[in-house]
């Protein structure tokens, strides 16, 4: 009975260190927020941009507010839009007449971005990772990335 007890023991520790040593091995969530903050206003700066600062750490730029109906996070909309890095590297571009999706099924930055235009609106949405994709890489694009999108609010479908 003793020896049972002690193998069950070891056998509980080795296992309880494996999944120890499992668990530290997964990549850690990194917090680029300074540096993400810094590489936003240096790109401000540097492109005389008057952007507005939101408490979660959402620049973003209003060139034409828009004068149709004004979308909410959960809105349905068709946005036109290129999206590309403070180096001017294009990632991403929809067609001139836009996409159309849930605002609650995008990145963060858009969710709340978007509904600071009407339709017919247009400007600039400056995303630090934390409202982007994080920083863990996704879909092409590096963990803890800054992603600037050129946004164009076609409708509130």
């Amino acid at each position: 009975m003793k020896y049972i007890l002690t193998s069950l023991l070891a056998l509980t520790l080795f296992i309880s260190c494996n999944s120890d040593k499992e668990k530290s091995s997964e990549p850690q969530e990194t917090d680029y927020t300074v540096e993400n903050d810094k590489e936003i206003t240096d790109y401000i700066t540097k492109n005389k941009l008057t952007a507005i600062k939101s408490d979660t750490g959402l620049y973003y730029v209003i060139n034409e507010p828009g004068t149709g109906k004004q979308p909410t996070a959960t809105s349905n909309v068709t946005v036109a839009y290129k999206g590309y890095y403070s180096n001017g590297n294009v990632f991403d571009q929809s067609k001139p007449e836009g996409l159309s999706f849930g605002l609650n099924q995008v990145i963060k930055g858009w969710t709340e971005g978007i509904p600071h235009f009407k339709e017919g609106g247009s400007g600039i949405l400056l995303v630090p990772s934390h409202l982007g994709y994080g920083s863990f890489d996704s879909n092409g694009i590096a963990g803890g990335s800054v992603l600037i999108f050129d946004v164009k609010l076609i409708k509130v479908n």
